[in-house]
């Protein structure tokens, strides 16, 4: 058993922190109150003077599949040969070797929602995870997780420049529909014909028990996800969401959730040159649960809690922010049963900080994932 105490809560349950202890047993946070006793087993942290929160979740990003220090030919976040690839499954290519999850788990972030990159129009199965581990099979939260689909110039760009389907977005919106029809054909019959790979994959999606997840930066492609979305009765995420408060209030009454950013990155391409920290507060004051993404490794995944910084600073506010990187993300990944704020029954996942983790000098003392210290600050 670990028992922290007299740390300052922000618990993301609460509007405001609270002074308690924390005792954690098998992984799960068992009790929160003042003065939990102890016994001669209880590992005792000592969090005096500390802020804790829940462990930060980053809603989108390529960590173990993109990796850090490797080069290669071709992008290992791609299957760029055919337009539609929903078959492919994020947990046979994430390397939990990859050296970016130690940034990670140094910065308090606990969770990722890692899948495919977006040069398919359907690239496949997301998966979400704890950031701690040796073998993905130990790491799984929720897989699959979501199915990538992607607008734009990534798609047209893979293929259409090379002569090929999609060059337009038309070509991207009728090979994604194409695909969801005879998806939705597949169940819809009585008889269920013999099993074919390619549509059982779809079950879930349709089922509702996972969103799309649609890459989206310009204000076109964005309402033509919320369409197709609407069109076959599917759930979905709007994924970077660039131009999104351009259309907040729209993008409210679509009822969908903002995956917004990566904002700390270039604007190397036509489609993200509006590219602001504004639009998650433009966002969220129109109604729209907003998470906030660093797209790893477009922006490196140990900045997410600068991104929701800056985010505050453009409109956003703190405490949206802190929601912006736990409890929204949880709920957004279909994982806030587990994951996502400081709750009794709960997985221990925690960080615990020396000062404000948006102030640019605070830093992380401690991470704990599913009960135990994984990362601390030397003395």
């Amino acid at each position: 058993m670990l028992l922290i105490r007299n740390g300052l809560l922000h618990t993301m349950e609460q509007d405001e922190p609270i002074h308690a202890d924390i005792l954690i047993n098998n992984g799960k946070i068992e009790k929160i109150g003042n003065e939990i006793p102890e016994n001669a087993e209880t590992e005792i942290f000592d969090a005096s003077n500390m802020n804790i929160y829940p462990g930060f979740i980053d809603a989108h990003s390529h960590i173990g599949i993109s990796e850090d220090k490797t080069t290669a030919q071709n992008d290992p976040s791609n299957e760029n040969t055919y337009p539609t690839t929903p078959t492919l499954r994020a947990i046979d290519c994430i390397n939990p070797m990859d050296s970016a999850f130690h940034n990670a788990i140094a910065a308090g972030i606990t969770g990722v929602m890692v899948g495919p990159g977006s040069a398919n129009a359907i690239g496949g199965q997301f998966a979400f995870i704890k950031t701690d581990g040796r073998c993905i099979d130990d790491m799984i939260v929720l897989a699959p997780a979501a199915m990538k689909i992607a607008f734009g110039e990534n798609p047209m760009n893979c293929y259409g420049l090379n002569g090929n389907t999609p060059s337009t977005r038309m070509g991207i919106a009728s090979l994604i529909r194409e695909e969801l029809f005879n998806a939705r054909q597949y169940f819809s019959l009585e008889t269920q014909p013999e099993a074919d790979f390619n549509s059982e994959c779809y079950k879930d999606l349709f089922d509702k028990k996972i969103p799309l997840k649609a890459h989206a930066h310009r204000t076109d492609d964005i309402f033509t996800a919320i369409r197709i979305a609407k069109e076959f009765g599917l759930d979905l995420t709007i994924d970077h969401c660039t131009e999104g408060h351009l259309i907040a209030e729209e993008i409210a009454k679509s009822g969908f959730p903002a995956i917004v950013g990566p904002s700390l990155a270039s604007r190397n391409k036509k489609e993200v040159g509006l590219s602001d920290f504004k639009t998650a507060g433009i966002l969220h004051k129109a109604g729209v649960r907003v998470a906030i993404t660093t797209d790893h490794p477009v922006s490196r995944i140990q900045y997410l809690p600068l991104c929701a910084a800056l985010a505050a600073k453009e409109g956003l506010g703190e405490k949206e922010a802190l929601r912006a990187i736990t409890i929204n993300a949880a709920i957004i990944c279909r994982v806030s049963d587990r994951l996502g704020s400081i709750k009794e029954g709960k997985d221990a996942d925690l960080v615990i900080y020396e000062g404000n983790p948006l102030e640019i000098n605070s830093s992380v003392i401690a991470t704990i994932i599913n009960g135990k210290i994984v990362w601390k600050r030397c003395s």
